[in-house]
Formats: structure tokens, sequence, C-alpha cells
């Protein structure tokens, strides 16, 4: 059992940036691949990044291209998710989720075995 657990979300301003973590307990961490999901109120669960187990190949949806930025630290089994330029819109719950192999496109959350709880980013205007 891999245990997730995301941090770093709150309340801020349009245009602020923010960082959230994402701290595994699994083993030999950079074998796992990871993606970041975000779900607003009233909507379906969406994709917002990914990497990669290995060469941390990255992956992000295209509404956060140039904004957001995914990265791992593997020494502290921690993969983080650097947003900036925030907006309204971006306000939802963030979830991370893991899996040693992902088949196929890392954009589908059934690729994913296991997630953490979320963590809420409120962003006002």
């Amino acid at each position: 059992q891999v245990r997730l657990v995301e941090s770093g979300g709150k309340l801020v301003q349009a245009g602020d940036s923010l960082r959230l973590s994402c701290a595994s307990s699994a083993r030999a961490f950079s074998s796992w691949s990871t993606g970041w999901f975000r779900q607003a109120p009233g909507k379906e669960r969406e994709f917002v990044s990914a990497i990669r187990r290995g060469d941390g190949s990255v992956n992000y949806a295209d509404f956060v291209k140039g904004r957001f930025t995914i990265s791992r630290d593997n020494a502290k089994n921690t993969v983080y998710l650097q947003m900036n330029s925030l907006k309204p819109d971006d306000t939802a719950v963030y979830y991370c989720a893991s899996n040693l192999m992902i088949a196929g496109s890392d954009v589908k959350s059934g690729a994913y075995r296991y997630w953490g709880q979320g963590t809420q980013v409120t962003v006002s205007s």
C-alpha cells in the first residue's frame, strides 16, 4: 500500500503563485509515475499534469501549459506542482496519484492506482 499526502493548498488571489507538494510513502520513488488532477465543484475530475518514472518526462493539460510546472525530488519522495499566474478557474481540490506502470495515456485517472486525499486551492478574483 502506498500513501500519498498532498499539501500546500490555500486561498490566494488571482495572479498569485502556489506550490503544491505530494509526499509518497513508496519505495524506489523514481520508479513511480505521478499525476496531478483537480476537481472543481459540480465538475468532473480532470487531468492537470504528470511526470513519468525514469526519465521524468512530463505532460500538461493545455489550460496549464506555460503556467504550471511539475517536478520531482526523489531524495524527498515528493512531487511538486508549481502554479503561477493563478486564475479563479483554477479553484479546485487538487489530487495527486501514482502508479508503477502507466499503460497508455497518463491523462486518464484510471491509469493511477493510488490517490491522495486532496488539497483545496481557492483563487479569488
